[in-house]
């Protein structure tokens, strides 16, 4: 309830004006985003690599609204991926469809996607298909299909929240590649999203148990959900089965470190650029903890 109120709060013009021109604005969005640049971000993974994590980087960005954004998104991904395999970084990049021409031409979507892939092959590394509102789903996975099919060096998000995500992964398992299994952030309808916190947790346990049964799989599970993490943690040692743990930068630190220093390997996913709005309003709706924060910060800029 909070977090729709929260999104709601935030997605009303002068509040998105008012947040995004302040410096206490920028202050409180870089508690979650690496910085605005890729230099900012570079230097954020190569610390976090130091200290033994992997990082998925993510240009942020999504929904534009012209091919020529969507083609400055991708060039920024490809300046990404070569700075990654420069740097010799233990990292990937995440990218969401959305941002490369999805809704506004598929088969620019689709040809970026490809390009990207190719590259990051290049670069010894992978590409993660993030999963955005459930309009998209279908489009997503069409999209990811085609391209992880000719390419290999693909992984595709999926969100327990929504009642179709058994059917999906049913559907990619076969074709290999990273299964990022996450609960969802995005304020879907009853109709096509389990909307209470049990039921989703529920469904994202049935999930993971099926990720960690297949064989030559990577799953990764995304969740800061201790109860999940314990779970991940004894599926994986009664199946002997390699996974990671992937977690939010500025989200439970000491979790993450914990789990490092327990011999798990822990992806931080690390978003940077200047449209860190969409991306911060989400983690603000997540956890009530980060709306209290949101809220010091502003009465004390």
């Amino acid at each position: 309830m909070l977090g729709r109120l929260v999104l709601m709060i935030t997605g009303w013009g002068p509040v998105r004006r008012m947040f995004t021109s302040g410096r206490w604005g920028r202050r409180v969005a870089m508690r979650f985003v690496a910085g605005e640049t890729l230099d900012e971000a570079v230097a954020v993974a190569r610390d976090l690599n130091a200290q033994g994590f992997l990082v998925s980087l993510d240009l942020l960005g999504e929904h534009v609204t012209d091919a020529a954004l969507a083609s400055q998104s991708a060039a920024g991904y490809g300046v990404c991926l070569d700075r990654i395999q420069a740097e010799g970084l233990d990292a990937n990049i995440s990218v969401k469809l959305t941002q490369l021409g999805l809704g506004l031409d598929d088969g620019l979507a689709r040809r970026f996607l490809g390009e990207l892939a190719t590259r990051a092959a290049g670069a010894g590394t992978t590409v993660t298909v993030d999963m955005e509102e459930s309009a998209l789903t279908e489009v997503t996975l069409d999209l990811y299909c085609r391209a992880q099919a000719e390419h290999g060096n693909l992984g595709l998000a999926l969100q327990a929240a929504l009642r179709r995500t058994p059917a999906d992964l049913e559907r990619v398992l076969p074709l290999g590649g990273h299964i990022r299994l996450c609960k969802g952030a995005y304020d879907e309808p009853a109709e096509v999203a389990l909307r209470r916190r049990d039921q989703v947790t529920a469904a994202y346990a049935s999930l993971l148990a099926e990720l960690m049964a297949c064989e030559g799989l990577r799953p990764a599970v995304a969740t800061h959900d201790s109860e999940l993490v314990a779970r991940a943690r004894e599926l994986a040692r009664r199946r002997q089965q390699p996974f990671e743990f992937q977690m939010l930068y500025g989200v439970r630190f000491s979790l993450q470190a914990e789990l490092v220093a327990a011999g798990f390997p822990v992806r931080v996913y690390l978003p940077y650029g200047v449209a860190w709005y969409p991306y911060l309003t989400r983690r603000l709706a997540e956890r009530p903890s980060n709306v209290w924060f949101f809220a010091r910060a502003f009465f004390g800029h």
